[in-house]
């Protein structure tokens, strides 16, 4: 499955998208950020209860998935946001072939890198390399291979699992803008997700390399993953750890285990090497997925390239 990166031209854009892009430049990203992480996370009862119970009317929050459905028994509004869901509902396929949604949220696009490049949405993409940071050799792994872009959105669970077991290579936290990375925004925004603050994280798996980067957006306070706590200060400059050199101690996940966090919605870019996995008919732009929804297939993409190889 592969979308098309068809010519835009400004008329294509709505003034409605034009006008809210031309507002966010203006904004200033990283202060309104440290402002919401403030505010997320003060425990003042009447402030922390009141965003809790007007974000559930707002976007209808299903609060019977959660762990703690009580909404006041959250000391910040934060641990709200980032809350648990109970195991049964979000089962994970136990098929070795199968690779899972990370995240609850929408389908942004999916599809090939082609010729080094990503597509955002209609007459938009960014380059696999600026997206790494401009990390040569895992560029390369990911050369002519698959991406899916997976939106959140502020009703969503906000916790990241992995897509199948794999073992952490290497995490880079790269700095940028938080602009919003709602669909208006992706179609006003060129470049948006390799131009936004961002958490990579490059992992080994059975079916070669895979990365899961953690998008950072406006309000977006902060970022976490499971091994390194908060990974996404305010910096100039990227950071980078390398986690190859742990012998004794690797960062082994299981398929479905968690992974990271988002402290407020954002996105989830999924990247797989050429000829790795072959992505579920129903994963197409704007639909619905869950975390475990079966999302791939391994074993598809292999028969694939054996049916291939036979015509030949």
């Amino acid at each position: 499955m592969s979308s098309q990166n068809t010519p835009q031209t400004q008329t294509d854009i709505s003034l409605l998208d034009r006008l809210f892009a031309l507002l966010l430049h203006l904004l200033p990203h990283h202060l309104l950020s440290q402002i919401m992480h403030w505010l997320t996370r003060c425990e003042w009862r009447p402030l922390k209860n009141g965003l809790i119970r007007a974000v559930i009317k707002l976007y209808k929050v299903d609060m019977s998935l959660a762990e703690q459905a009580d909404p006041e028994s959250y000391p910040t509004f934060n641990a709200f946001f980032t809350r648990s869901l109970k195991p049964e509902v979000r089962p994970i396929s136990g098929d070795a072939a199968d690779i899972v949604s990370p995240v609850d949220g929408a389908v942004s696009q999916t599809g090939d890198i082609v010729d080094g490049r990503i597509f955002q949405a209609k007459g938009q993409s960014y380059t696999l390399a600026e997206l790494l940071g401009s990390d040569s050799d895992w560029t390369a792994r990911f050369s002519d291979g698959k991406f899916a872009t997976i939106y959140l959105s502020p009703r969503d669970y906000h916790r990241i699992h992995m897509p199948c077991a794999g073992e952490l290579k290497r995490m880079l936290h790269i700095p940028g803008r938080l602009f919003s990375v709602s669909p208006s925004t992706t179609r006003a925004v060129p470049r948006l997700f390799s131009r936004n603050e961002r958490v990579v994280n490059l992992f080994e798996t059975d079916v070669g390399p895979m990365a899961v980067i953690m998008v950072g957006a406006i309000f977006v306070a902060s970022m976490d993953t499971v091994w390194a706590g908060t990974v996404a200060p305010i910096s100039q400059r990227i950071n980078q750890w390398d986690y190859k050199e742990l012998p004794k101690s690797p960062i082994r996940l299981a398929k479905g285990e968690e992974m990271g966090r988002f402290n407020m919605g954002s996105t989830v870019i999924l990247l797989f090497g050429k000829q790795a996995v072959a992505w579920a008919e129903s994963l197409q732009p704007e639909a619905k997925v869950e975390m475990g929804q079966i999302i791939a297939n391994t074993a598809a993409e292999q028969q694939v390239i054996n049916t291939t190889t036979e015509s030949e």
